[in-house]
């Protein structure tokens, strides 16, 4: 049985459970985190870097029985290089070997299977334990060497003896040569069987099988470059719906696309997009528009929508307006000169839905991220620090003061750090279990028991 852990009047509240990675300041570019994601059962997360590495954690076997530590630690279970740095000679361009995306592939043997993409090459990799070894050949000794066949005067049978547990991750399959522009989404279909693949202005259908050929189901490519006025941010299948897909733009719009009614899906099915408030209209406003990710609810009724200031949730059966609106960071409305500045804005912020689909969490500045309760209608910020490691103390609740007096506990939007920044967030599928990438370092954090 699988338990929800709410906390006073159905509020969560968050506890440190342990970070992963180093306490070093000065951080290489390589070990920055640059996507999380728990899989099926939550059972294993897996995290990749801008370094092409994927470090998969599996949470710990040995306390299932014991309720009180049934979300036992995750430790590190297999780590493997994913990407590799290329040079495009035909462009004369640098392909970086940074991690944008993983995805899991729900588990059908004891072998577990994840999709891994930098900017133009999706590999599918198997993750597999061995735990035992081949013993007592007859063409080899014990060395491995083979023996002289005249020499051989009995027959063994070969058995298989206990060995240290050894993970292996192997690719499969690797996708390739089918995006100009860079990769930014995967999504699995739920008939686990295929996937798509989102660069800026295509959308490619791939069969796990088969990585010669892929189907291209969108196209915004206009014929003359010159005309270009939006490009595709993120991508996602629907959880149940194998037909039914959603692409977001740098517009602000969502598009739902069904894959019935047509091969080449350019034209959507139903379009979300919610009109400016024109007292709200800056030199800005096309920017922080742009949708930095949109991802199904569990149940497959709704989608949220991150853009730069806010987070919004859509009825499927809706396409007007959204039905919750949430501002994640309201404060930095009047910092967006700054922000485009030091090119802050242009940051792609990541949001996720808890298991049971009332929450939702994003992250922001200072490493800040936020959660929203959908039926209080009551949100939080909390931080992701090494300053409250105590394991079982409840987070506090950080204020950001915009001005006049500033109280003690609260930080002034004038003092908040924007290179540390929490883009990567992920919540396991059944618990209130959370994983926040922050710089370097995984903060897991769940609910007070």
């Amino acid at each position: 049985m699988r338990v929800f852990f709410v906390g006073n009047g159905g509020e969560i509240q968050w506890c440190f459970s342990q970070v992963k990675g180093t306490v070093e300041e000065d951080v290489t570019e390589a070990d920055i985190i640059s996507c999380v994601e728990y899989n099926d059962d939550g059972e294993l997360l897996a995290t990749g870097d801008k370094g092409g590495r994927v470090v998969i954690f599996q949470r710990d076997q040995s306390g299932k029985s014991n309720l009180h530590h049934c979300r036992g630690e995750y430790n590190v279970y297999s780590t493997f290089q994913s990407h590799e740095p290329e040079f495009d000679y035909l462009k004369s361009l640098e392909i970086e070997e940074k991690i944008n995306k993983i995805r899991w592939l729900k588990r059908a043997n004891p072998a577990h299977f994840l999709l891994s993409t930098n900017d133009k090459t999706v590999k599918l990799w198997k993750v597999s334990e061995r735990d035992r070894r081949p013993e007592g050949y007859n063409l080899k000794d014990d060395s491995g060497l083979m023996r002289d066949p005249t020499s051989i005067t009995t027959l063994r049978v070969p058995v298989f003896k206990p060995m240290e547990l050894m993970v292996e991750a192997s690719p499969r399959r690797v996708f390739a040569n089918a995006h100009t522009y860079h990769i930014n989404s995967i999504s699995v279909n739920s008939d686990q069987e295929t996937y798509m693949s989102a660069d800026d202005l295509r959308i490619n259908l791939w069969h796990l099988e088969i990585t010669d050929q892929s189907f291209n189901i969108v196209d915004i490519k206009p014929a003359n470059m010159e005309e270009l006025t939006e490009v595709i941010t993120a991508a996602e299948f629907h959880p149940s719906e194998c037909s039914l897909f959603v692409y977001s733009s740098s517009k602000g719009t969502v598009r739902l696309c069904d894959m019935r009614s047509q091969a080449l899906c350019d034209k959507h099915a139903k379009m979300f997009e919610e009109p400016e408030d024109p007292s709200n209209r800056s030199f800005f406003s096309e920017i922080i528009s742009s949708i930095s990710d949109v991802k199904f609810s569990h149940n497959g009724r709704y989608m949220i929508t991150r853009d730069y200031l806010s987070v919004k949730v859509w009825d499927l059966q809706m396409d007007t307006k959204p039905i919750e609106t949430y501002q994640v960071h309201e404060y930095l409305r009047s910092k967006l000169c700054a922000l485009y500045e030091n090119d802050c804005i242009f940051d792609k912020f990541e949001c996720s839905w808890s298991g049971n689909d009332r929450h939702i969490m994003t992250g922001s500045y200072n490493n800040f991220f936020r959660m929203f309760d959908r039926e209080s209608k009551r949100d939080v910020t909390l931080e992701a620090s090494r300053d409250n490691m105590k394991p079982k103390q409840v987070l506090k609740a950080r204020k950001v003061c915009t001005a006049g007096k500033r109280k003690k506990d609260e930080i002034s939007v004038d003092c908040l750090d924007f290179s540390k920044k929490i883009l990567h967030t992920a919540w396991h599928p059944v618990e209130n279990v959370i994983a926040v990438a922050a710089t370097n370092n995984l903060y897991l954090f769940q609910s007070k028991d």
